[in-house]
């Protein structure tokens, strides 16, 4: 392998990324203990070797370009290899500590995963958690994500994919809503019904609904006049307070099943489930907290 920095380069890149953290060369010399024309004139080297602005500068503020935030995205990612590494190296990383940052779908996250992180902390207190609470799918170089939960794995190269767990579905509706509009034995008995729909937010398409039918997998896409995108538990509220019909995850209505706020129908149908799957980049040094974190969830979820 040919050396491809010096020492001048390497510490060019540390006093980049403090740079573009505190978006101002002034912060990042106090932090590195330098003077701030120290600092601009090793971003005025990077840029010059490299061939192009990393930021724009104003007599207030500099500002990262499109090309000095990809930079600065792939430059921490590597240096926080390296500090791991050193860490595992000198033997201080023994214990799990840093921030984890990770990105989990509204429903699993109020179902499953936030209700594990005091135990999580308890066990590693030196880990700091940082939740993303969303459906959107995320940039994990460019946003800065140690790792993600998805209902549908998306193929890439780049990641790393294990399944967490296979999620039933159920067929529900509340009391008020069956009493009035009867309660439906088969699929066909779903044309003649409300049935809330879910639809995707970056696509707008709608969720088809899934069952067994004589053993045979089916997909209904159903109609109705109630609809909710990005956050499923919308569909439940409906459903609790007799809009109609609505599929989701038992988990997320065990208790509503269970106190009779709503009722479970189409149970010849049922079984189908969806998967929720864990993914991370692929990378030859996988940080302690975060192989301690899917140790944690894998202890801890259903399979």
């Amino acid at each position: 392998m040919q050396r491809q920095f010096d020492d001048l380069q390497l510490g060019s890149i540390e006093l980049f990324c403090l740079a573009a953290e505190a978006g101002s060369f002034t912060s990042a010399a106090l932090v590195a203990g330098v003077t701030p024309a120290a600092v601009s004139r090793s971003v005025s080297r990077m840029e010059e070797r490299l061939g192009v602005r990393l930021f724009a500068r104003t007599t207030r503020s500099v500002k990262l370009t499109d090309s000095g935030r990809r930079y600065y995205e792939e430059c921490r990612q590597a240096l926080a290899q390296l500090v791991e590494a050193q860490r595992e190296v000198m033997g201080q990383q023994q214990v799990p500590s840093g921030t984890l940052r990770i990105s989990i779908p509204t429903t699993y996250a109020h179902h499953r995963i936030l209700p594990l992180l005091p135990a999580f902390r308890a066990r590693f207190p030196a880990v700091k958690v940082e939740s993303h609470i969303s459906n959107r799918n995320i940039d994990f170089v460019g946003e800065g994500y140690d790792m993600a939960i998805r209902v549908r794995a998306i193929p890439d190269s780049g990641l790393i994919a294990r399944p967490l767990e296979d999620a039933e579905l159920v067929m529900v509706a509340s009391p008020d809503y069956l009493q009035r509009a009867g309660t439906p034995q088969t699929l066909d008995d779903l044309q003649h019904h409300e049935c809330i729909q879910y639809e995707l937010p970056s696509s707008g398409r709608r969720i088809a609904w899934l069952f067994n039918d004589k053993s045979v997998e089916r997909e209904i896409l159903a109609e109705g006049n109630f609809s909710c995108s990005d956050d499923v538990l919308g569909g439940v509220t409906l459903a609790k307070h007799g809009a109609g019909l609505f599929q989701t995850y038992r988990f997320i209505v065990e208790k509503e099943l269970a106190d009779g706020s709503l009722l479970e129908v189409l149970k010849p149908y049922g079984g189908r489930s969806r998967p929720f799957t864990l993914l991370y980049p692929q990378s030859r040094h996988v940080p302690l907290r975060l192989r301690a974190f899917i140790d944690f969830l894998l202890e801890h979820l259903p399979r």
